[in-house]
This record gives structure tokens, C-alpha cells and sequence, in this order.
């Protein structure tokens, strides 16, 4: 038996209707995403890796959960959500409840880490986060785990989300190896990826608001309008296989925003790891 996951990252949605994000109408952007994962079947486990909202309004977090919870409902699946550096703690644990969790679904266990560092861009797991990490790695779940967190233990391709990553990502993925750890589910990047790191499959989901240009030109940062999921199939014992879907949208292709290299230089600073 194997455990299906319809992974979705990277949802950006806000109160206002009438608001966009870069251009984009992200509630739209991600009703056209269910609605083209809706044909999937034998989905057990929805989750959603971060970057859930955009303002961090309790609205925003009541949209999503008000989509995805019917959604995996009349499926009979389980949902994970974990906290991106655009969320906001207040308004996630008033509509979604603990940033840090576990969900068991037929003897996978589902860890949920939030990686956010307040007012920043880049990630990282605290003390005693990995204090709890490990507790709840220290008896093995039947099939194993799934980790779930915003930012990948993996490196980005793109200049400024490089300068965004997770850090002492080669702690973390030790962590998580000297435990049950099949399978780790990311975002942040807002493009697909799928390699190892410290022996763990490591899976990153496309971004529903847009998608990165990872091989931008002369340390630009670009990302165009498209939306995108990830289908995981983990079996009882073995290797997960990844598939990566594109949803057709209006503007499809059409850039929305092109940084170069000194306002990525400036972001970085402002939101990157203080030295």
C-alpha cells in the first residue's frame, strides 16, 4: 500500500479580494490548481508546504483551510500545513492551530516543522524544535515518516532565494536521518525539485502564485505567472516517485517581476541571515 500526496506549496492568499500579489489573483490561482487535482484519485494526504497567505490575516488562513479541508474531506484524506516566511504566527494558529505537529495517516507519521524566523526571509530550526524533532523521531512509526517544512535542506538555484535558505541545513538533514525520515516535502523555491540530501529524498513542490525563473540571466531574480503541483506516491517500504503537474492559467508565461542584481542585493540584506 502506498500513500498518496497532492503536495501544494506556496499559496500567497490575501484578505482583499480585489488584492494581487504580484499581478496574480492567488485565491484563483489555486481554485484552478484544485480543480485540475480534483481528477487525482486515491489522494490520502493533502499538504500545503508554507507561504500559505500573503498578509497573514486570520481571512486569508480561513480561505485556504475553507478549499483544502473539503477538498481532502471528500477524499477521506489527512491535510498538513506548515508555516512559510510570509505567514504570520498570529493569524495561522488562530484558523490552522500549532505551528509544530504531527498527523498520523496509516502508519505514516507526517512532522510538521515551522521554519520561519520572524521578520525574515530565510529559515531555520531552533533548539528546541530539534529537541522535539528528535523525541517524536525516537520511536520508529510503522511505515516511517514524512517531514514537512517551508524551507528545503537542499540549495536554491536562484541568486536571492540562495541568499534565503535554510541554515546549518547539513545539521538539520542529520536530524532527520538519525530517525525513521523517508521522505522530506519543501517550498520557498516556487519551482520543482526533486534529489537527495543526507540520504532523504528531498521533494519541492512548484509554487501555486507563480513560478521562479531558476536559471535567470546575469543575477536577476524573475519569476513568471504559472501554477504547478506535486503528486508523491510513498510506498509501506522503497522509494517515493514524484510526478509534477502544470495548471493552465490566463497568463501563463507573461513575467511578473524581473529584480536585478542590486535590488536583489537589497532584499538579501534586508531579509537574509544577519552575519
Amino acid at each position: 500500500m502506498s500513500l498518496r500526496i497532492l503536495h501544494l506549496s506556496d499559496t500567497h492568499l490575501l484578505a482583499d479580494a480585489d488584492a494581487r500579489h504580484n499581478g496574480v489573483d492567488t485565491t484563483a490561482a489555486l481554485d484552478r490548481v484544485l480543480e485540475r487535482a480534483a481528477v487525482i484519485e486515491g489522494v490520502g494526504l493533502v499538504v500545503v508546504s508554507g507561504d500559505l497567505s500573503e498578509d497573514g490575516s486570520a481571512t486569508a488562513y480561513a480561505k485556504l483551510r475553507d478549499r483544502i479541508e473539503p477538498f481532502a474531506a471528500a477524499r477521506g484524506a489527512a491535510t498538513a500545513y506548515v508555516m512559510g516566511n510570509h505567514d504570520l504566527r498570529e493569524g495561522f494558529e488562530s484558523v490552522l492551530g500549532a505551528r509544530d505537529g504531527v498527523v498520523e495517516v496509516g502508519g505514516f507519521r507526517v512532522i510538521r516543522l515551522d521554519t520561519s524566523v520572524p521578520g525574515a526571509g530565510y529559515g531555520e530550526l531552533f533548539a528546541d524544535q530539534l529537541d522535539w524533532l528528535g523525541e517524536q523521531l525516537a520511536s520508529p512509526a510503522a511505515h516511517g515518516s514524512v517531514v514537512v517544512m517551508h524551507h528545503a535542506p537542499v540549495p536554491a538555484w536562484s541568486v536571492l532565494l540562495h541568499a534565503l535558505e535554510l541554515q546549518r541545513a547539513d545539521g538539520v538533514l542529520e536530524a532527520l536521518a538519525a530517525g525513521d525520515v523517508r521522505l522530506v516535502l519543501s517550498g520557498h523555491y516556487h519551482h520543482s525539485v526533486a534529489t537527495r540530501a543526507g540520504g532523504l529524498p528531498v521533494i519541492v513542490a512548484p509554487g501555486v502564485t507563480n513560478t521562479t525563473d531558476a536559471v535567470a540571466p546575469g543575477g536577476h531574480e524573475r519569476a513568471a505567472a504559472g501554477s504547478g503541483f506535486a503528486v508523491i506516491d510513498l510506498p509501506e517500504t522503497g522509494e517515493p516517485a514524484a510526478t509534477f503537474v502544470s495548471v493552465a492559467g490566463p497568463d501563463d508565461g507573461r513575467w511578473l517581476f524581473d529584480m536585478d542584481p542590486e535590488r536583489v542585493d537589497e532584499v538579501a540584506r534586508a531579509f537574509g541571515p544577519r552575519s
